[in-house]
């Protein structure tokens, strides 16, 4: 393991360089769909896979190249990660059909999966603990970088190129990546590697993968009529079955993903559920420059410039929601935020015209503000014990997973079965409404009461001095 003193001045930004080029692949997404669906004559059904392989491949490869990381080294993971990712990527900008497409998307994810974890784990090995959470902290910012220049790119490109562009771009970052890090990233790997849970994982990955294909298939004209279907109840069964098996293996497994003694805790329950909510919010984010094309007849190119409101939302609700955890804990913050998600929401699927969309997903992106990042952490740190915030951490990103697989493929399913696909996506966001007003109550009670006084382990917090939920 290096020291802080040892460290490349450059190791922090050459990580920073490798995990944008992982996040802008998500952030020009919902730019590319109406391109894609146009290009393949897709359904939005069918469209959606090119986000939802991507978030599979991604959330199976993780823990995967983690314990690979563990005992072959960060680096030489690190390095075969942006190479995967890169050969994806050409597969994606070269696909002659949509299938091949989807196969580059899976090779994609697979590769971007190892890219946030390895990174953090090389700072942890890197710096000093009193430097780690600021390092950590900057790694994170990416994401939202990421969402502030994604769909400004998918805009210009659009507007002069083709949706093959999106993807191609990456190409060259992700040469610069590999060469930066081939010569800045020192090697290292665990003193003694966590055991790898594969059959968690496995179980996890198969049951996601029903989930979406049986969500995919509904129907909005005829729901009860889909649901008979063997196409829609068998993988709704199988994942359901799936569901208690993944209990029982990791109640035995020696380092479960899903650590049942740090789920059985009501903060950390909440946390998970607001996670899930937050997913199924971000999944709206890739298919609004969809609906924005279908509802209000705006090009596509133009679509994708709508999406900076909506980030402009977060960005600007993101720290004054830490600063509130400080102040107030995280019931009220929670609270607050999932109303202005419903209302957010509520206005988008109802929304007349252009001018009152926007105001809807400025809205929106203020409530997902006070969820996402801190908010969540925030819960995670002050439940988990100093041996289980790793764990706590990756259920953060595992549920997050979970919400936007369930989201993407069910409001793909409402557009494409509906009457119009307007008033499919439409449906879906009244539906999401709801689901945010009853998550707001959910978590307010799983926050409250017992187990809300939780101590933090020493060391600060993500944003301050309370620590208090409520």
């Amino acid at each position: 393991m290096t020291t802080d003193s040892a460290a490349p001045p450059r190791l922090l930004g050459v990580l920073f360089l490798g995990t944008l080029l992982a996040a802008l692949d998500i952030a020009i997404v919902g730019p590319a769909l109406p391109a894609l669906r146009e290009a393949f004559g897709l359904t939005e059904r069918a469209v959606a896979w090119t986000f939802t392989a991507f978030v599979l491949a991604n959330l199976a490869g993780l823990p995967v190249m983690a314990a690979l990381a563990d005992r072959v080294g960060r680096r030489r993971v690190y390095l075969v990660d942006v190479a995967v990712f890169a050969a994806g990527t050409t597969v994606v900008a070269l696909a002659p059909s949509f299938g091949v497409l989807l196969a580059g998307r899976v090779v994609q994810g697979l590769g971007a999966s190892g890219i946030f974890p390895v990174a953090t784990a090389v700072v942890g090995d890197a710096y000093p603990p009193e430097r780690r959470g600021r390092a950590v902290g900057l790694l994170g910012a990416v994401f939202g970088v990421a969402f502030l220049i994604g769909p400004a790119i998918g805009g210009v490109l659009l507007a002069v190129a083709s949706w093959r562009w999106l993807f191609a771009l990456s190409l060259p970052l992700a040469a610069l990546v590999f060469v930066l890090s081939a010569r800045t990233l020192p090697e290292s790997r665990a003193a003694v590697p966590r055991p790898f849970d594969a059959a968690g994982v496995a179980t996890l990955t198969i049951l996601l993968a029903a989930l979406v294909v049986g969500l995919s298939g509904l129907d909005a004209s005829a729901p009860l009529d889909a649901l008979a279907q063997p196409v829609v109840w068998g993988p709704l069964v199988l994942a359901a079955v799936l569901l208690g098996v993944l209990v029982r293996v990791e109640r035995q497994a020696p380092a479960p993903i899903l650590r049942p003694g740090l789920v059985a805790r009501r903060p950390v329950q909440a946390a998970c559920a607001l996670a899930v909510g937050a997913g199924v919010v971000e999944a709206t984010f890739v298919l609004l420059s969809s609906y924005a094309v279908a509802a209000f007849g705006v090009d596509r190119s133009t679509a994708s410039y709508l999406l900076l409101l909506l980030v402009a939302g977060v960005t600007v609700g993101a720290p004054v929601a830490g600063r509130m955890l400080d102040r107030v804990g995280a019931r009220p913050v929670v609270t607050v935020a999932m109303a202005l998600v419903a209302v957010g929401m509520g206005t988008v699927a109802a929304a007349p015209s252009l001018a009152v969309h926007l105001v809807g997903t400025v809205v929106l992106g203020l409530g997902l503000s006070g969820i996402l990042g801190s908010s969540l952490a925030y819960i995670l740190l002050s439940e988990a014990g100093p041996d289980e915030r790793a764990v706590a951490q990756g259920l953060s990103t595992i549920f997050l997973s979970v919400g936007q697989l369930v989201g993407a493929a069910t409001l793909a399913a409402l557009a494409t079965s509906s009457a119009t696909a307007v008033g499919g996506y439409r449906n879906g966001f009244a539906a999401i409404t709801v689901g945010a007003v009853v998550l707001a109550g959910l978590a307010r009670w799983l926050l409250g009461g017992a187990g809300a006084e939780a101590s933090v382990p020493a060391g600060p917090l993500p944003s301050g001095r309370s620590r208090s939920l409520s």
